[in-house]
């Protein structure tokens, strides 16, 4: 058993949201990838602007260039259909080496509206200008996630000995408490920062002036 498949099992809508936060980073990061995320908004501003710096903040310096070249060719493109794969070359240009700044994979634009929902509700958190509504309700799910393998391990302890599958089922629920809680203290206690890019990308962002 893994932590993410201790994470996700038995979790109402609520609490798997919050394991998407404390313990599969990569699916967390997941929405860049979307037509209505963060990448792609700030591409359709480089493009409405003509400017391409807006986007240049989502990759590392070393590889300006090719997102550079995406974005020169979509705004040279002539015609409307021409336009449109230019357009969408540069998004996919842009969006793939960005994961790939990530450590993660590019499989392709999702659709709008695949969000994660905690990760809308992260958004929601940032335009509001307060963390209050989010950290209340990720505590919540958190508690619930908690109280739900605790309960489930106490219970099968009680039993452990009495055969050998009530023994097992006693080390499947410990194994799946332990570790969910791994995984919330090592994301409650480890660095800020999107992945090990968080400051690569923070560089390219002061190379540019932005």
């Amino acid at each position: 058993m893994t932590p993410s498949n201790g994470c996700i099992r038995g979790l109402t809508v609520a609490m798997a949201a919050a394991a998407l936060i404390f313990g599969l980073q990569g699916n967390a990061y997941a929405h860049c990838d979307t037509l209505d995320g963060p990448v792609v908004r700030d591409a359709e501003v480089a493009l409405e602007a003509g400017v391409v710096t807006p986007v240049l903040k989502w990759v590392h310096a070393g590889d300006e260039s090719e997102v550079k070249e995406a974005f020169a060719a979509a705004l040279a493109a002539k015609g409307k259909k021409d336009q449109e794969r230019a357009r969408k070359r540069f998004y996919e240009t842009l969006v793939r080496i960005h994961r790939a700044g990530e450590g993660a994979p590019f499989t392709g634009l999702k659709p709008a509206g695949e969000i994660d929902a905690v990760i809308a509700a992260g958004d929601r958190s940032l335009a509001a200008g307060s963390a209050d509504q989010l950290v209340e309700g990720l505590t919540e799910a958190v508690k619930q996630g908690i109280r739900t393998r605790y309960e489930k391990v106490a219970e099968a302890l009680l039993h452990k000995d009495e055969s050998v599958e009530k023994g097992r089922a006693f080390v499947a629920a410990y194994v799946e408490y332990t570790h969910y809680l791994e995984g919330l203290h090592k994301a409650a206690v480890g660095p800020v920062g999107h992945g090990n890019a968080g400051q690569d990308h923070a560089g390219a962002e002061n190379h540019d002036g932005h």
